[in-house]
């Protein structure tokens, strides 16, 4: 009996050195190879960087995509294709991507977007953007004897929203009466800008204005100062923007520097 399970004992030490056993370092064995750990653990890092959060369930789905490119792997090089011209250049450019994304990984940490760069960057931002936001309302049509027409209509008593939601050629606009919400007075077209910011709250141009889109009514219903976002609501986005802009300068003081025939 004893000789009996000694010789299964030494059998199974054979098995394990003919065929490695899945391990806390291998999630599985693809055809006699090891797949290792960590090939799922450099895809779960890539979905947390993303920001998403790795489930239980998604650590299977994860398990299974990396045992799954095993075995295409596995079959792709069985079929010699690791030799092609193409894989080849596929992977040059997999090289120089990594490497250059190493490169910018490398800068960033070097050249961090402080918070006296931030604050600077949302200082102008503020100065730039320091004045009124108007809130109006228009009526587009083609022709200037129908703008002139629905003004002389208005000041008879016809209702604006109404003209607007009827004839208006403004589709976002009109089907609102002619709202067009809170805005810069530069996001519109400059003879828009011009005419409405001469306006008094609640009245309308006397005449019609032209622009590139057609003649307009245009209406002032309020202004207010611009509501500007605190530093502390919007400090990712404008660290973001320093950062890309630091890395474009990188980018170009590069290549300024290389010698290129």
């Amino acid at each position: 009996m004893k000789k009996q399970l000694l010789s299964g004992l030494i059998a199974a030490a054979l098995l394990g050195l003919a065929a490695p056993p899945v391990s806390a370092q291998n999630i599985a064995i693809v055809n006699g190879k090891p797949v290792p750990k960590e090939r799922a653990d450099m895809l779960r890092q890539q979905l947390e960087r993303s920001g998403r959060p790795v489930t239980p369930e998604l650590e299977k789905q994860i398990n299974a995509e990396v045992i799954d490119r095993e075995v295409l792997v596995q079959a792709a090089l069985e079929r010699g294709l690791e030799g092609s011209a193409d894989y080849k250049n596929q992977m040059e450019l997999a090289r120089e991507a990594i490497l250059i994304n190493a490169l910018f990984a490398d800068f960033r940490k070097a050249n961090p977007v402080t918070d006296a760069e931030t604050q600077a960057e949302y200082d102008k931002f503020v100065a730039a953007n320091n004045g009124k936001e108007y809130k109006a309302s228009h009526i587009l049509v083609d022709k200037e004897a129908d703008a002139k027409a629905i003004i002389a209509a208005i000041k008879k008593g016809a209702k604006f929203e109404d003209i607007a939601k009827k004839q208006s050629k403004d589709p976002g606009s009109g089907a609102k009466g002619g709202d067009l919400g809170w805005a810069s007075p530069a996001s519109y077209v400059s003879e828009f800008t011009e005419a409405l910011i001469k306006l008094d709250q609640g009245k309308m141009t006397d005449a019609p204005v032209k622009s590139q889109f057609g003649w307009h009514v245009i209406r002032l219903d309020d202004m207010r100062p611009i509501q500007l976002p605190k530093l502390e609501e919007v400090k990712p986005q404008v660290a973001q923007q320093l950062l890309q802009q630091k890395q474009a300068k990188y980018q170009e003081d590069l290549r300024a520097k290389a010698k290129i025939e």
